[in-house]
């Protein structure tokens, strides 16, 4: 399974109040916009592009939350260790986002990353387990299974639509998009293969939700790609098996990323940590999956 940094570090979401809006985005692409940003560092990964930061609340866009966040430029990082506290620039653009003009402020005592997840008491599925079954609610209200896509290559990846960081679960489903866009063009490809976007966050992306939130992704084309939902119990098999991280406590969710690549018996064919990987990536792994 692909492993990288992202790995290790947990991504704490804040869940917005019921009425919060989907993150979709509405902004021009090149469009930066700069937010000024106080906060505590947690950890910091080896190559130092990434930090895991307890933010304040960042008025009109987000509230206070753990994110990993994205340097740039390693530099930015000089003296800068967990524990300490900071202000930063985040900037967000429609696709991308990443911090600088970071500047120690003070210290506080290390603050231990957040357990996301009880220990597990399953190992985690390597490349030719099946991924144990599990109910879903689709985007159309009708309840699916994993196990209903047998005979096809599944796509999987978690995401919920209230996600503020456009590269975090918005870029799992841009990911999506341009991989199926990749599919569907080339001349000769399989066609037994299908994409699932499962949102750990059921209370919120309701069916009505999903509809909507995905057909901005899809562009008006839905073939090949489904939304749905994951409920509590599906959650606590997946969570294991997958090494996903995906845990409540009072207002926030705190998840990792995960994408998997079923072949068409319904076994582990490949699975993407974090989100480092890349549309020809998925689209590599939809290929070979589709003929085992």
């Amino acid at each position: 399974m692909t492993v990288n940094a992202a790995k290790i570090l947990t991504v704490i979401c804040l869940i917005m109040p019921a009425a919060a809006a989907m993150a979709i985005p509405t902004t021009d692409g090149n469009a930066v916009t700069n937010y000024n940003v106080t906060g505590t560092v947690e950890t910091i990964a080896p190559d130092r592009h990434q930090a895991s930061i307890h933010n304040q609340t960042i008025p009109g866009y987000m509230m206070a939350m753990t994110m990993n966040f994205t340097i740039k430029d390693t530099n930015e990082l000089a003296g800068v260790s967990p524990g300490d506290e900071i202000t930063f620039t985040l900037a967000v653009t429609k696709n991308d986002s990443w911090i600088q003009n970071i500047h120690r402020t003070g210290k506080t005592d290390p603050v231990a990353a957040a357990s996301a997840q009880a220990p597990a008491t399953l190992p985690e599925l390597k490349p030719g387990d099946t991924l144990p079954d599990g109910a879903l609610t689709a985007e159309d209200g009708r309840q699916i299974h994993f196990s209903d896509f047998r005979g096809k290559a599944l796509a999987f990846t978690f995401f919920y639509t209230r996600c503020p960081l456009p590269n975090y679960c918005p870029l799992m489903n841009r990911n999506f998009a341009t991989a199926r866009d990749i599919l569907s063009s080339r001349a000769g490809a399989p066609t037994n293969w299908q994409f699932l976007s499962v949102s750990f966050d059921a209370q919120n992306d309701t069916p009505q939700v999903l509809t909507t939130f995905g057909g901005y992704y899809r562009n008006g084309h839905p073939g090949h790609w489904l939304f749905a939902s994951a409920d509590t119990d599906t959650l606590k098999k997946l969570a294991p098996a997958l090494d996903l991280m995906v845990f409540r406590e009072g207002a926030t969710i705190s998840h990792n990323l995960r994408t998997v690549v079923l072949d068409t018996h319904g076994r582990i064919y490949q699975q993407f940590d974090g989100n480092q990987w890349t549309p020809q990536d998925l689209v590599d792994a939809i290929l070979s999956a589709a003929d085992h």
